[in-house]
């Protein structure tokens, strides 16, 4: 998900200032996403720049209050109809990291392997553990955190993947 989506979202819920913008833009990500007030004032600016959002006035306090236009809305729709591709996703550093360790002489991949494993079942545990401790978890941090998980999960199947075809090329 780009901020810039988000930021559409929320502002489809209901007009609102950035701080409110990325206090519930953090909620409902379970603030797995942190995003830093700057980030969200930067979004703002190009999205009122892009005619996707207009400025509606202050609110009591003197908070710069935004709203979605047509146009926003029409984005946002056009964002929930498209699949998100492969090339929509950053970049698999890991992926790309062990590549590259299997052609630099002297890497110790095997050591490279356990170590990513290591990180990855440490992360396991601690999204599991937020998943028990969550007493009525709201429906968009769940979701949030269980592809954080399945992640997880897929990052350690593929480790012993790559270990597995490790062992079998270089003994």
């Amino acid at each position: 998900m780009s901020v810039k989506h988000g930021i559409l979202a929320l502002l489809r819920e209901r007009p609102g200032y950035g701080y409110q913008l990325r206090a519930a833009f953090e909620e409902a990500t379970g603030s797995t996403w942190p995003v830093n007030i700057g980030q969200v004032y930067t979004t703002l600016g190009r999205l009122e720049r892009d005619g996707l959002v207009v400025k509606t006035g202050e609110d009591e306090e003197g908070h710069v209050v935004y709203a979605i236009t047509p146009p926003g809305a029409a984005e946002l729709d056009d964002w929930f109809a498209r699949p998100i591709t492969q090339h929509d996703r950053p970049r698999d550093e890991l992926a790309m990291k062990l590549a590259l360790a299997v052609t630099v002489p002297g890497v110790d991949v095997a050591a490279l392997v356990r170590l990513q494993r290591t990180h990855a079942q440490s992360t396991l545990h601690e999204l599991t553990r937020r998943k028990l401790r969550a007493a009525e978890p709201a429906l968009a941090w769940s979701l949030v955190l269980e592809a954080q998980i399945f992640q997880a999960e897929a990052e350690i199947r593929w480790l012993d993947h790559v270990e597995e075809q490790v062992c079998r090329r270089i003994g």
